[in-house]
């Protein structure tokens, strides 16, 4: 019998929850809550963490006879600590010789420590570094719980409309979007989703992982926009620790204050940054309809005309336009060209036969707009061999000479270069004027000769 003919095609998805009745959903998603509730009560609490930080700094003044703005502990001292503790503090997990060996290797690059070897040798641990890993780990702890509530699915994925479920309950406590106007809260909470899944979901599933989440730091990006801007929702570590620690934050705090806007800016999930995407999707929809023509988007850069036809015929459109959503992907990449994920998704886009790979065809197609273009601006257009043979030179494809797969393009370390090339007259000319644009910033840079300066 042919092990590979079947009477019926064999089901390769199986929907975990798909046969329960109602009754039973709704006990297994009450179930799932008390869960989830009990772990959030069982989490260490602020005032706990107060009285860490207090019990280590008291004894980091009985134990040692230093001082100094680093204080430190060694491993004895450390379990003494311990034993300070409430016998049934949940703290304890944290005084182990694993975590401590870990934090110590981690500060002074030793590449193995025993527990013998560390007594020895008197190797110590700051205070604060382990105060703060004590905080991190908590906060880990806090924010797996916080976004598992989320989970429709309970598979410890998120979908598209759970994150902005959890970012819409989370904006009250931003406070940093407290000066922003509810009417963009829509468009942030799109803004924010798309930078998660631009960055966690590049093969587009449409979910993403929860842990995945916690350590991409987007997370803690999202987070600085509440009032202490550590990123933790829980507690502010300037109030457990000691006076001299505090006045060196505060001249660090003072200094960066003066470019706290500019830093803001930098945020994506900033409001700041919300109402520039909105006002730059707005002004090129020209005939107000809310969404966005090719020949509109067109004027957002110099990009190359075949290269926004394949945007077009890639990305959702509806009636051959674009929405605010698909509008964020295609900045996101163009912003981030030298991450993988903005890579994939023009590769995606340059691939125009589907074969997972770049070879003369792809090259020509795209290479005929740059004649065009340079032929427009009265310009001699370069020969295509020389244009395609510099690009595989850029690359060296391993499999096959005259073809680039997606991990040729990554290996080269020249995969940002070869897409402005490829989608954009201003990266294709910068490119092909490089040996003169270097010279100018060489001779902007040289220092005045002795004549010129008299």
């Amino acid at each position: 019998m042919d092990p590979f003919h079947f009477t019926e095609i064999p089901e390769f998805y199986h929907n975990r929850n798909g046969n329960d009745n109602v009754i039973c959903a709704k006990l297994r998603e009450q179930a799932r809550f008390l869960f989830l509730n009990r772990l959030s009560k069982e989490t260490i609490q602020n005032e706990e963490l107060q009285q860490l930080w207090l019990l280590l700094e008291k004894n980091v003044h009985t134990l040692s006879n230093e001082m100094n703005d680093d204080q430190k502990i060694n491993y004895l001292e450390f379990q003494q600590i311990r034993q300070q503790l409430n016998p049934d503090s949940k703290l304890k997990k944290y005084f182990s010789a694993t975590i401590f060996t870990q934090l110590l290797s981690e500060h002074q690059s030793l590449s193995s420590s025993s527990l013998s070897s560390i007594q020895s040798t008197g190797g110590k641990i700051s205070i604060l570094t382990f105060f703060r890993y004590v905080m991190r780990k908590i906060w880990l702890q806090q924010a797996r719980v916080s976004l598992s509530f989320w989970d429709s699915s309970a598979n410890g994925y998120l979908t598209r409309l759970d994150l902005e479920n959890y970012i819409r309950q989370l904006i009250p406590t931003l406070t940093k979007l407290n000066n922003m106007d509810k009417s963009y809260y829509p468009f942030y909470i799109c803004v924010a989703t798309r930078k998660f899944f631009f960055i966690l979901d590049p093969h587009k599933h449409n979910r993403i992982r929860i842990i995945d989440v916690l350590f991409s730091g987007l997370l803690d990006d999202l987070l600085e926009l509440r009032n202490n801007g550590d990123g933790y929702d829980h507690n502010d570590s300037n109030n457990h620790q000691p006076h001299h620690h505090q006045q060196q934050q505060q001249q660090t705090t003072n200094t960066g204050n003066r470019n706290q806007s500019i830093i803001d800016n930098f945020n994506w999930f900033s409001a700041a940054n919300t109402i520039r995407l909105y006002n730059m999707y707005i002004d090129l929809d020209d005939d107000h309809n809310g969404m966005i023509s090719k020949l509109e988007l067109r004027k957002f850069g110099n990009f190359n005309e075949l290269f926004v036809e394949q945007l077009f015929d890639v990305c959702m459109t509806y009636n051959k336009e674009i929405d605010f959503k698909t509008f964020i992907d295609i900045i996101l990449a163009l912003e981030n060209r030298k991450e993988i994920q903005s890579q994939h998704f023009f590769f995606t886009i340059l691939d125009i036969n589907h074969c997972h790979y770049l070879d003369d065809y792809v090259l020509r197609y795209f290479f005929k707009a740059i004649e065009n273009q340079m032929r427009r601006q009265g310009q001699e257009p370069i020969r295509f061999d020389d244009f395609s043979n510099e690009i595989y030179d850029m690359i060296r494809p391993q499999k096959h000479s005259r073809r680039i797969y997606f991990d040729d393009l990554v290996a080269s370390g020249h995969a940002d270069t070869i897409i402005s090339i490829l989608i954009d007259f201003n990266g294709f000319y910068a490119y092909e004027n490089r040996d003169s644009n270097i010279r100018l910033r060489n001779a902007n840079n040289r220092p005045m000769s002795p004549m010129l300066n008299s």
